[in-house]
């Protein structure tokens, strides 16, 4: 019996949770985890010493799935393996929604009883058309209600962004790191082994979520290859779809077959498949954040033509040569605005061919950026910030106010570059003027390449689907 949307999307957005076999050793983790749940939120575990601990917390234990009053939506599985499918038919027999199988020691274990038992669970919820998400994983992640895979987590409204990963930590990393990089999550995934759905099948469902603009996925192997890229082929026009492929190497396609029992295609396949579907491929955790991000506040940018400002002397070489590695113009700025800049810029220490290096000249950097925006070269503006001491904080007021004025009356988009050699000393300041940024519609990167391959990206996807 085929597992359809309504029933996925039934787990997705529960009415009622139920967490099997949560103890105080592990810190109740998955209890503590969903406190703040909105719906029914219920423990079953049978065992005496834990049941204390879990009435302390508030939360009601039951020692059977049969004996939750409401209809069961959603169910985490935290139990041995030994256990686990006497729960799961358990589940079918209570007629839950769904379940999450956090035990682990299956298949990625290569040994015959674990390649047994998953085979067993497999059977058992295939034949009952239940949705079963791992075993060997996190689950679910949706902020708005306040169901979660980890304490560290908020709950939030509005989140616009879903990600579907075999692995939990890297789900964990993208999903907590995501606020902070100014990307509220709508709904995330791990799957771990994925014995019952796997890529495609999470793919689908969220390329039919109207709440999830931009997909970003940790993928470490395909079952069905030819249906992932069939969903793939037809989700990139409607929504983006940001691919970081793990076992990128043979060493990496050994360990991820120890992970989630994969058997990770070749990146020739790979960077094949993102070819021709019009997906981005990314490389690691930082790159899927800055692409997600890119995404989402660079929308439609298909010129590759940049004004860079913001860097002296050196630094603008080197924010010079990062956009240029990356593939992106630093052209010449027009003969008029030459014009403009020659009527009234400061040679002394500074230069404006672009990069322009604005030295003293910093009551005139709103005509300057008006400049910017006027020329037709220009498709980008990227700005570094220097964030330096407190004693120097005045420094950075001036350009920080004209990219804001930018924003604002720009039709072109702009991103900042803040820019500190000494980020422990002022940590605070340059999260308060990453929020600042962020709430005004401007994307910030850590580094000139970060900014530089996060653009690229963006470009190559809006080009692709611009044909």
């Amino acid at each position: 019996m085929p597992i359809d949307h309504a029933a996925l999307d039934r787990v997705f957005n529960p009415k009622t949770v139920v967490i099997i076999g949560d103890k105080k050793a592990s810190g109740y983790m998955w209890l503590n985890a969903n406190r703040n749940f909105k719906g029914n939120l219920y423990s079953v575990q049978i065992d005496p010493n834990e049941i204390p601990g879990i009435e302390e917390m508030g939360i009601k234990n039951l020692t059977s799935l049969a004996d939750v009053p409401e209809p069961i939506d959603y169910a985490i599985v935290a139990v041995p393996r030994v256990v686990a499918p006497r729960i799961v038919a358990e589940c079918i027999r209570n007629k839950v929604g769904g379940a999450t199988l956090f035990t682990s020691g299956f298949a990625e274990t290569g040994t015959p009883e674990g390649i047994e038992a998953q085979e067993a669970l497999f059977t058992m919820a295939r034949e009952a058309g239940m949705v079963l998400i791992g075993p060997n994983c996190m689950g679910l992640y949706n902020p708005s209600l306040g169901l979660s895979f980890s304490t560290n987590l908020e709950a939030y409204e509005g989140g616009n962004v879903a990600f579907a990963s075999q692995s939990g930590s890297h789900a964990i990393a993208f999903t907590q790191a995501a606020p902070e990089n100014g990307i509220r999550i709508s709904r995330s995934v791990s799957f771990g082994n994925g014995i019952v759905l796997e890529n495609a099948d999470y793919l689908e469902y969220l390329a039919q979520d109207p709440q999830s603009k931009v997909i970003g996925m940790y993928v470490e192997g395909l079952r069905d290859g030819r249906r992932f890229f069939e969903i793939l082929k037809q989700t990139t026009p409607k929504k983006p779809v940001v691919i970081w492929k793990g076992g990128q190497t043979e060493e990496g396609q050994r360990a991820t077959s120890s992970h989630t029992a994969s058997l990770a295609e070749s990146m020739s396949i790979w960077n094949a498949m993102v070819k021709q579907t019009g997906a981005i491929l990314v490389h690691n955790v930082y790159e899927m954040l800055d692409t997600v991000k890119g995404l989402l506040y660079l929308p439609g940018l298909v010129g590759t033509g940049c004004g860079l400002t913001g860097g002296a002397g050196g630094q603008s070489v080197s924010i010079t040569d990062a956009f240029a590695k990356a593939g992106l113009a630093v052209p010449p700025l027009s003969k008029e605005s030459y014009e403009k800049l020659e009527s009234f810029f400061s040679l002394v220490g500074a230069s404006f061919r672009n990069p322009i290096d604005m030295g003293s000249n910093r009551t005139e950097i709103n005509a300057i950026m008006d400049i910017l925006n006027a020329d037709p070269v220009i498709d980008v503006v990227a700005m570094q910030l220097s964030v330096t001491s407190q004693r120097r904080r005045n420094i950075l007021q001036a350009p920080l106010e004209a990219l804001l004025r930018f924003k604002k009356n720009s039709s072109k988009p702009a991103v900042a570059i803040p820019y500190s050699m000494t980020p422990h000393l002022v940590g605070k300041d340059l999260k308060k003027l990453e929020t600042k940024l962020h709430d005004a519609g401007i994307p910030t990167f850590p580094t000139y390449e970060r900014a530089a391959q996060a653009i690229r990206n963006v470009v190559d996807y809006y080009q692709f689907h611009s044909g």
